[in-house]
């Protein structure tokens, strides 16, 4: 199969081609490189630009008219930033999603892959959530997450393609053989706040003791980015029989199906490392939340996938990656 996997040279997209392309996919990338690394798409059909260019999307299909699917990972997707710039994200995310799915069902494109986000979730418990969970975005990024899930289901039902919506929940890792990774040499997630503690020598602050979870500290699924490039490859390749004519539009949770609290995933980077991390306490901040874990049978059941990278694999691929993504800059 071609499959076309917008924002493809960010940390998911990235990875998700490279999977795409063991599993003997030809791909092609579309990136305005405003966060991905250009080096991410070499010899991978890189068309730089944004998702919204009418020109640079009648280009890329004109070259490649036989594309099968698409994966569309590109998106804005810091939560602080999206709090500060919510009409910066519902253009970037919504707006141009919609321009993007009205070229591609005009060029007759039937499969849609989108990246969406378990921050679509409550979230409240601390416990598992299955595809019917109650959807409270507490952001607007996972607003447009949301939005768009929407858009998708209804155009579907319109008859103008189908799609799966994959709900991501926390990735951390690189590709195993260091071929892709986090580009974002400060990432904002538990795990990279952990490694910059680290690397400075100074504590690491849990924010939150005191929620419903085993050890009172936040619960995340933290599922490794190569597990959930695997996924991917797998919706797409079993696209027709997940979303079927009668069925256009499917949601499938992608995580490890346990939860991985604050305090466990330190002891997982000390467990890594060999070396203690000081830690210190606060309280919540402002939208925080206890956090949940996905409940993933229906991906073992519709995609014949489940996570098989533990969370230690996760922090040892993401300290590699860390290292390599230094040497090269």
């Amino acid at each position: 199969m071609k499959v076309l996997i917008t924002g493809g040279a960010g940390y998911i997209g990235s990875t998700v081609a490279t999977a795409c392309i063991e599993a003997g996919n030809e791909v092609v990338i579309l990136d305005d490189l405003s966060k991905g690394l250009r080096a991410f798409g070499d010899g991978r059909n890189l068309y730089v630009g944004d998702i919204a260019d009418a020109a640079l999307l009648d280009q890329l299909l004109s070259d490649h008219p036989d594309i099968d699917a698409v994966v569309h990972c590109a998106a804005r997707a810091v939560v602080p930033e999206s709090v500060a710039d919510p009409l910066g994200y519902y253009d970037s995310n919504v707006g141009k999603t919609v321009l993007l799915l009205q070229r591609l069902r005009d060029a007759g494109i039937a499969r849609i892959v989108f990246s969406s986000s378990a921050s679509v979730y409550a979230g409240e418990s601390g416990e598992g959530v299955d595809e019917n969970g109650v959807l409270a975005p507490s952001s607007p990024y996972a607003t447009t997450k949301a939005m768009v899930e929407q858009i998708l289901h209804d155009a579907a039902a319109a008859g103008d393609f189908r799609a799966i919506a994959l709900r991501y929940f926390n990735p951390i890792g690189a590709d195993p053989q260091l071929r892709t990774g986090q580009q974002n040499p400060a990432p904002s997630h538990a795990l990279g706040k952990i490694m910059q503690a680290h690397a400075a020598g100074e504590p690491f602050t849990i924010t939150g003791t005191d929620w419903a979870t085993r050890d009172g500290s936040g619960l995340r699924d933290y599922i490794h980015v190569w597990d959930l490039a695997l996924a991917h490859v797998a919706a797409v390749q079993r696209f027709d029989e997940v979303a079927t004519a009668d069925e256009p539009y499917q949601v499938i949770n992608l995580g490890t199906g346990d939860g991985v609290t604050v305090r466990e995933l330190v002891a997982a980077f000390e467990r890594v490392t060999g070396e203690p991390l000081a830690v210190v306490e606060t309280g919540r901040r402002p939208g925080d939340q206890a956090g949940a874990f996905a409940i993933v049978d229906r991906a073992e059941q519709v995609l014949d996938w489940h996570a098989e990278r533990s969370v230690d694999d996760g922090v040892r691929d993401a300290i590699a990656w860390a290292e390599k993504l230094g040497a090269l800059r």
